[in-house]
C-alpha cells in the first residue's frame, strides 16, 4: 500500500497545485472548465537553462511585432537593457517579488530583474522569454492606474492594450502578470515554461474621471526659437492731392485692423470633456527680438488657440506741391514665429487626487510687427488747370 502511494505521488504534475487547465490560443475555448482554474506550484524561480532553454520566442512572432500608437504618459517604451522611470510593477506575493509589465508583440508578460533581462510572456501553451520587448511606463507617475475586475473575457472600461487591436489586455491575478484575450476569455500566464489560464482576473485601467486640467508655468526656449521675417505688406493706400497753386502739407492717418491668431500645440494627451484653462505670458517680435508679455489665462477646452484684433495706427505730414498727388501707403512687417516650450500640466480628479507633470510644446505664430507710413514721389496731375503765371 505504501509503495502504490508513492508511485501515485511521483506520478502527480510538479508545477499546479491540483489539475491546472492549459490552453492554446489557436483552439477554442469554449471547451474549458473553468472549475480547474488554480494555480501553479510555488517551486524555484531561479534562471535555470535546463527549464528555460526552448524559452525563446517562436519563429513566426519575430514578425509580430506590432506598433501601437500610445498617446498619454502610459506607454510602452521598448527596452534598453535599464529599467526605466515610472515603469508599471505589482508586487507579487505569491513569489516575494516586484514584477514590471511587459510586452512582445502583443502578448502581455511580465519582467523581473531577478530572472535577467527578459519579458516572460505566454502563448499557444508555452511560457517564453525574450531579450526584445516593450516595458510600460507612467511618465511622472502622472496617471492613476487602477486594477479592476474582470471575468470570462470581459474588459472595464479605459483598460490597457497591448496593441492597436482590442483583444489583449494587461491583466494579472495573485500569481503575476499575464494576458487578458478577450476572444479567448480568459487570463493567460506564463509560468515554468507553461501557459496557465484563469476565468477570473484584474485588468490594468487608467482612471478617467477627471474634474479640470490647468497648464501653467510656461517657459519658452527662446534661443531655439525660429523666425521668419516676411517682406513687407502693405495696409493701406491712401493719396493726397493739391489741385490749388500754392504747396500744402497734409496729415494722413491710416489705420488698419488685423487678427492675430496663437497656437500652443501641446506635445502631451490631454483629456476631452474636461475644464481646461492655459496660462502663459505671449511672445512679440520687436525689432527682430523676442518679448514675452504679462501672463493671461484662457479657456483651452476647444484647443489652445487664441486669436487677438490688433488696430494699427500710423500719422505722417505729407507735403504736397501744386498739381500734384502724393501716395501714402502703410506698410507692416509680419512674422512667421515658432518657439519650443516646457510648462507644467496639473490634472484634478473628482476625488480630488491632484497629478503634475512637466510637458513640451511648441508656440506657432504669424504676427503683425512694426507697421509705418511711407509718402512715395508725388506725381504730377496732367489733368490739372494750369496755374496763373506769377508777375
Amino acid at each position: 500500500m505504501m509503495l502504490s502511494l508513492l508511485l501515485l505521488l511521483a506520478l502527480s504534475p510538479a508545477s499546479p497545485q491540483g489539475t491546472v487547465k492549459k490552453h492554446s490560443e489557436d483552439r477554442n475555448v469554449t471547451s474549458l472548465n473553468p472549475d480547474l482554474d488554480r494555480a501553479p506550484e510555488m517551486t524555484d524561480i531561479s534562471v535555470n537553462t535546463s527549464v528555460y532553454q526552448h524559452l525563446l520566442f517562436p519563429a513566426k512572432m519575430k514578425q509580430k511585432r506590432q506598433a501601437f500608437d500610445n498617446k498619454g504618459n502610459v506607454k510602452w517604451q521598448t527596452w534598453n537593457g535599464s529599467l526605466p522611470d515610472g515603469a508599471v510593477s505589482i508586487y507579487n506575493t505569491y513569489v516575494g517579488r516586484f514584477d514590471y509589465v511587459c510586452k512582445h508583440g502583443c502578448h502581455a508578460g511580465f519582467y523581473s530583474h531577478s530572472l535577467g533581462d527578459f519579458c516572460h510572456y505566454p502563448y499557444g501553451d508555452k511560457e517564453y522569454r525574450t531579450g526584445s520587448f516593450d516595458i510600460l511606463v507612467n511618465k511622472d507617475d502622472f496617471e492613476i492606474v487602477e486594477w479592476k475586475k474582470g471575468s470570462y473575457g470581459s474588459v472595464p472600461e479605459h483598460a490597457v492594450r497591448t496593441c492597436s487591436s482590442d483583444e489583449v489586455y494587461v491583466g494579472k491575478n495573485e500569481y503575476g502578470l499575464g494576458k487578458v484575450h478577450r476572444r479567448h476569455t480568459a487570463l493567460f500566464l506564463p509560468w515554468r515554461g507553461k501557459e496557465y489560464w484563469y476565468k477570473y482576473y484584474e485588468v490594468l485601467t487608467i482612471n478617467r474621471d477627471i474634474d479640470s486640467e490647468i497648464i501653467s508655468d510656461v517657459r519658452y526656449k527662446t534661443n531655439n526659437a525660429k523666425i521668419i521675417e516676411y517682406p513687407p505688406e502693405t495696409m493701406r493706400i491712401s493719396s493726397s492731392i493739391n489741385n490749388g497753386c500754392n504747396p500744402v502739407t497734409k496729415t494722413v492717418t491710416l489705420s488698419k485692423t488685423v487678427r492675430d491668431e496663437k497656437r500652443w500645440d501641446i506635445h502631451a494627451s490631454v483629456s476631452v470633456g474636461v475644464t481646461k484653462t492655459f496660462t502663459a505670458g505671449v511672445p512679440a517680435v520687436a525689432s527682430g527680438s523676442i518679448q514675452v508679455s504679462g501672463q493671461f489665462t484662457f479657456d483651452y477646452s476647444n484647443g489652445a488657440t487664441h486669436a487677438e484684433d490688433h488696430t494699427h495706427t500710423v500719422e505722417v505730414q505729407v507735403s504736397v506741391p501744386p498739381n500734384h498727388s502724393c501716395k501714402v501707403k502703410m506698410l507692416a512687417y509680419k512674422y512667421d514665429v515658432n518657439i519650443p516650450f516646457t510648462a507644467l500640466l496639473t490634472r484634478t480628479y473628482r476625488n480630488t487626487a491632484m497629478k503634475r507633470s512637466h510637458i513640451s510644446g511648441t508656440y506657432y505664430s504669424i504676427q503683425t510687427g512694426e507697421v509705418l507710413a511711407v509718402v512715395e514721389r508725388c506725381e504730377y496731375l496732367t489733368s490739372a488747370q494750369p496755374c496763373p503765371q506769377k508777375t
